[in-house]
């Protein structure tokens, strides 16, 4: 797939040649000079012209007519060097490997010294080059029948670099990639029909990343649900022909399992509403409300490759929202593993529910520390948009770590408050010791803050991606459809996660 090369000529024979552009007032240095040199000065007339254009995302393509061993030229515009990002740097690397795509080439080089800077220098550069390979490549297959044209895309990417270690480079470049496939494989996930991945086939899933990576898996079924009284997750079930899992990896990167990190996400593999049904338009597209699962699979993916000095404990509890006979049903009084009984006012209000008692098994399992994943509330689209995920916490130390990978991954997110005023409507109920359902006033909120009864004083981050886990539009790392948002992000927190002294 990577091929690595110090030295760079013209004569270099390759479909696509990707060259970085900064917007500076000196002449071509470097493979620019060498490109400018080939076509005898023309490349400099190109840019005074603004046919080739440094400004950042501004895509060139160049024909080289036979003056170069590459066929083509693929100029990328960084803007001006002092403000160019690793952000940035991704993006327009996805933008210009998309395109590529489009193009139908197998192979292609990156010269990769035309995009370092003061502040980003060649292993950054190289890890950026991954990630954007692998997500601007990423397409949901589906279902169609298949074309019998043989599909092209790029098989090799050559990189050249001339002052760095090539060991240390494949290293960046490898990492990168492995965030990459991560979140695609979160991706494919989200985008699977709840026909065709259901509990047992998530569970199946999370099984054969045991067997491929260090894990230890324990797949929990209804009867062991039912005797470890997981009466909140079994509700949920109720009125399901399928059967719940209680989907558990455990990952030891240290000698001792202590600092674990708990990793807790949503899998209902599609919603209902179950009686509190949703509308003929609401319910199109609850195939994505494992959203949650999926980051914290896709996570585990790219755990499982790099291997950090960490230990984790990943819960995604597994069921659908269905109705019939046997589903809960509003006015209902349950009671949660932590033995909190809770009153159900929304069936809607499933996810809440789950996580409760995933948490409670999570700290089960040792979880020093707990974050959420979730494609929990509309309120946080009202609240945030479909860019921003939603937080929550009752830790800030913790927040602050999370907020920290989230920023590193491009994932960003805002923090929501948690209130004493928010934890009292939950707490209100006549007949048990919590509702699922306060009102709509304020509801990703009142959502975060019922999880939070369960994290107790276990330092907790909650994580709201409604808005956050699908597309409706292509953009420059992936296309419309599943993000795969939070994959990443999770991922670096375990990787950079520094044990907090209370």
């Amino acid at each position: 797939m990577f091929e690595y090369k110090n030295e760079f000529s013209a004569a270099d024979k390759h479909e696509g040649l990707i060259i970085g552009l900064f917007d500076r007032p000196e002449k071509f240095a470097g493979p620019l000079k060498i490109v400018d040199e080939s076509f005898d000065g023309q490349l400099t007339d190109l840019v005074k012209a603004g046919d080739v254009s440094a400004k950042l995302k501004r895509i060139s393509k160049l024909h080289s007519l036979g003056k170069m061993g590459a066929k083509r030229i693929w100029f990328v515009g960084l803007g001006k060097e002092k403000e160019l990002t690793f952000d940035q740097l991704r993006n327009v690397l996805g933008k210009v490997f998309k395109e590529i795509n489009g193009s139908k080439l197998t192979e292609a080089a990156v010269y990769l010294d035309s995009f370092l800077t003061e502040e980003l220098d060649s292993l950054d550069a190289a890890h950026a080059v991954g990630e954007a390979f692998a997500l601007s490549s990423y397409q949901f297959e589906g279902y169609r029948q298949k074309s019998n044209e043989p599909e092209r895309k790029i098989e090799t990417l050559t990189l050249y670099s001339k002052g760095a270690v090539e060991e240390d480079v494949r290293a960046s470049l490898t990492v990168g990639y492995a965030f990459g496939k991560g979140t695609n494989s979160a991706r494919s996930l989200v985008n699977t029909p709840g026909n065709l991945l259901t509990a047992t086939d998530l569970a199946d899933y999370a099984a054969n990343l045991a067997a491929k990576y260090p894990f230890e898996a324990e797949i929990l079924d209804k009867p062991e649900i039912e005797k470890l009284g997981m009466g909140a997750f079994l509700a949920v079930n109720q009125g399901s022909v399928e059967p719940p899992k209680m989907i558990v990896l455990k990952y030891q990167g240290k000698e001792e399992w202590t600092d674990v990190i708990g990793l807790v996400g949503k899998g209902i593999t599609f919603d209902t509403g179950g009686y509190s049904i949703k509308t003929k338009a609401g319910i199109v597209g609850m195939k994505t409300d494992m959203g949650g699962a999926a980051a914290v699979l896709g996570a585990m993916e790219i755990i499982g490759e790099l291997k950090p000095e960490q230990n984790v404990v990943a819960v995604i509890p597994s069921t659908d929202n269905m109705i019939s006979g046997k589903a809960f049903k509003p006015d209902d009084v349950i009671t949660s593993m932590s033995g909190k009984t809770i009153e159900v006012l929304n069936t809607d209000a499933e996810g809440r529910l789950v996580l409760a008692d995933a948490i409670t098994y999570a700290k089960h399992h040792g979880a020093s520390y707990l974050v959420d994943v979730a494609t929990l509330t509309g309120g946080v689209i009202t609240a945030l948009g479909v860019n921003t995920t939603g937080a929550m916490t009752n830790y800030e130390p913790l927040y602050e770590q999370v907020l920290e990978a989230s920023m590193e991954a491009g994932e960003q997110m805002w923090q929501l408050p948690l209130f004493e005023s928010e934890k009292a409507r939950v707490r209100n109920s006549p007949v048990a010791d919590l509702n699922n359902s306060p009102g709509s006033e304020g509801h990703a909120i009142v959502a975060g803050a019922f999880i939070g009864e369960f994290a107790e004083g276990t330092p907790w981050v909650h994580l709201d991606i409604a808005g956050t886990a699908t597309s409706k539009k292509e953009y420059d790392l992936g296309p419309a459809g599943a993000t795969g948002v939070m994959t990443r992000t999770l991922a670096l927190f375990v990787e950079r996660f520094e044990p907090i002294k209370k």
